[in-house]
């Protein structure tokens, strides 16, 4: 059978643009009523019953039978050895990619991470301490993908933020582990690491249980159960995103050869059937020349069925009638990747507001932010760069508000505080405030 990948074609000029666009964004993040449940039962099961609730699931669901939790967790010497045993050419690679990853977010850590204060003219001190969280999860997919990149991505910023406990939890099915995840684990210094996952793994890390430590945060992507059980937790710990398909967004004014773009759409498009690649040129023919390239490149990719659904399914190649709209509706889109590939990217960036990660000019190929160039590849999906940002050092931290008032600072601060609570009808507040008052 002869696969076929045809991404919708789209014109803004279209009478019919805005029904046809709504209908390609539009995604359902509403999960299944009977994973909901399936996810309820399990994290009630691992709360009440902790390590034997653990083993039951990981037995169940990963086809991996173990006759107690220390028989799942990975040793430092295990994750040392995974190292070591990988190809010279992997680890020289994950120790690159990891040092890029560090130095960035060792930048991001000095921009915004940092504790500071200053202090009235009356004395009174007032400041920011941040500090990093104790203990925080990272969970990362396995089964039929395996990423080490997302090990580098989750535990190197809590590293640099200075958690003092990185837990990780990957699962392993039939007790197939994955080589180069356990090497990064070693790389990134990751803690501890168990061999579970689903919605088991999450209610672990989230409950605590006789093996697994409680943390105070959990991090990474997951399937449709680890989403919902990541919602499902969220309040008893803290929670990155809730992450959807993946996404990106190709700007390009037809000056980047169109094998580079076709193959930049295919590298979200094999991630997923639902994730979505689309492309805004104001150049006709230039849609035309990477519509050509996509039906000559499917055929040799492995993928190839994957990608195929995911363009036509969920794809656009959109003409607009310029740069500037193009912008304009990337805004609209918020994508969690986005190229901007054109001869001049700096002259578009400034119109850009929601995204991800804004990928500029012809040599900046997505993929590359997703191992290595630095920046966190951990972004918000469908939509979300409206109002939310990459993972980061600041996720890893909390902040505690420093309040110092000297003896003259409450003299003014009491009387605006007195007035404030006698308006509230909190007579208490108002006189905690008076008493600190100078007789007059």
């Amino acid at each position: 059978m002869t696969l076929v990948a045809a991404p919708i074609r789209l014109s803004t000029a279209a009478a019919t643009f805005e029904a046809d666009f709504a209908a390609r964004l539009h995604w359902s993040a509403d999960t299944d009523a009977a994973i909901e449940q399936r996810v309820a039962d399990i994290l009630a099961d691992v709360q009440q019953r902790g390590d034997a609730a653990v083993l039951e699931y990981t037995a169940r669901f990963d086809g991996l039978s173990a006759p107690g939790m220390a028989a799942l967790e990975l040793t430092q010497v295990e994750l040392k050895a995974a190292f070591d045993a990988i190809p010279t050419v992997q680890r020289a690679a994950l120790q690159a990619a990891a040092a890029r990853v560090r130095k960035y977010h060792e930048a991001q850590k000095k921009a915004s991470g940092e504790s500071w204060s200053y202090r009235d003219e009356d004395g009174t001190l007032l400041g920011q301490k941040v500090t990093p969280l104790d203990r925080v999860g990272i969970y990362v997919p396995g089964g039929k993908a395996a990423y080490p990149s997302s090990v580098l991505m989750n535990a190197i910023p809590a590293h640099v933020a200075g958690v003092g406990e990185i837990i990780m939890v990957v699962p392993t099915p039939r007790g197939e582990k994955n080589a180069l995840v356990l090497a990064a684990a070693y790389v990134a210094g990751v803690t501890r690491a168990f061999t579970i996952g689903g919605a088991q793994a999450v209610a672990a890390l989230a409950y605590g249980t006789a093996t697994v430590p409680k943390v105070d945060k959990i991090t990474g992507p997951g399937n449709a159960y680890v989403a919902s059980a990541k919602k499902r937790v969220f309040g008893t710990v803290g929670i990155d995103m809730i992450a959807g398909p993946s996404e990106i967004l190709v700007l390009a004014d037809g000056s980047t050869p169109a094998d580079w773009v076709a193959m930049d759409l295919f590298s979200q498009a094999e991630h997923d059937e639902l994730a979505q690649s689309i492309l805004l040129c104001p150049d006709s023919a230039y849609l035309d020349a990477v519509q050509r390239e996509i039906d000559r490149l499917l055929p040799t990719m492995p993928r190839a069925e994957i990608i195929a659904k995911s363009l036509t399914g969920r794809g656009a190649l959109i003409h607009t009638r310029s740069m500037e709209e193009a912008c304009a509706i990337s805004n609209r889109i918020a994508p969690e990747h986005l190229e901007v590939s054109s001869r001049d990217p700096h002259r578009w960036e400034p119109l850009l507001r929601h995204a991800g990660a804004i990928f500029l000019g012809a040599y900046t190929s997505e993929s590359l932010g997703d191992y290595c160039a630095g920046p966190n590849h951990v972004l918000p999906t469908s939509g979300t760069a409206r109002f939310s940002s990459p993972l980061g050092v600041y996720d890893f931290q909390k902040r505690s508000s420093l309040i110092e008032v000297s003896e003259a600072g409450a003299q003014t601060l009491g009387q605006i505080a007195s007035v404030l609570a006698h308006g509230e009808g909190l007579q208490a507040h108002a006189r905690a405030a008076e008493l600190r008052l100078r007789p007059s």
